[in-house]
């Protein structure tokens, strides 16, 4: 048989959708299968948010909060956080040899790391008596005094940022009021203009 339009059809049968609210006749009319009133016979009603429980207290404001990881002095979470692959110098010591270079590249293809997407910090545990040149992200104290006395040299791929001290506003210095000075009365001026006034009275008497 050919195909045409005549005879064109889905390869699978389509139900037809549910038509509501076409009169009582049609079994879905009146309240189209909602019943009446109440929440769920409300436009949106099924589109609620994640954790709505009707209006009663959430669960999530049930309990109580205590520390978690979004804490300010807890380690940070999802795109924030700032985690690193830790390898240890007896790792080093174990699968390079004396003289080699370790590279985060280097320490796939040995199968110390799975792969070069996390930042590498090299840690202390453990010996080393080869002479290695390390190329890491970050490094420990301890890890770095072993690999230069063992001779070898340390490489950062990013240098760590300096903390800056927390610097607090300096305190107010409350000076005390100072004590108004008396003035000195004018003892001197008055005994000085006496006898000029005097003098006159003399000389009328005589």
């Amino acid at each position: 048989m050919d195909l045409n339009l005549s005879n064109l059809k889905p390869a699978k049968s389509k139900r037809a959708r549910k038509r509501i609210g076409r009169g009582l006749g049609s079994g879905k009319g009146r309240y189209s299968g909602r019943g009446i009133k109440g929440q769920k016979s409300r436009s949106g009603s099924h589109k609620m948010r994640p954790g709505f429980e009707g209006g009663q207290n959430p669960i999530y404001m049930r309990l109580a909060k205590q520390r978690g990881p979004y804490s300010k002095d807890a380690m940070p979470m999802g795109p924030h956080r700032t985690s690193t692959a830790p390898v240890n110098v007896s790792a080093l010591e174990q699968r390079f040899d004396a003289g080699a270079e370790v590279t985060p590249e280097t320490l796939v293809e040995k199968g110390v790391l799975k792969n070069t997407k996390i930042d590498v910090k090299i840690l202390g545990k453990g010996d080393l008596t080869k002479k290695l040149s390390v190329t890491a992200h970050a490094i420990s104290a301890s890890a770095r005094e072993k690999i230069e006395a063992a001779g070898g040299s340390v490489t950062l791929l990013r240098e760590p940022k300096e903390r800056k001290p927390k610097r607090r506003p300096p305190r107010a210095v409350v000076s005390e009021p100072e004590e108004p000075q008396e003035e000195a009365a004018p003892e001197a001026d008055e005994e000085a203009e006496a006898p000029a006034e005097a003098e006159p009275a003399e000389e009328e008497e005589s």
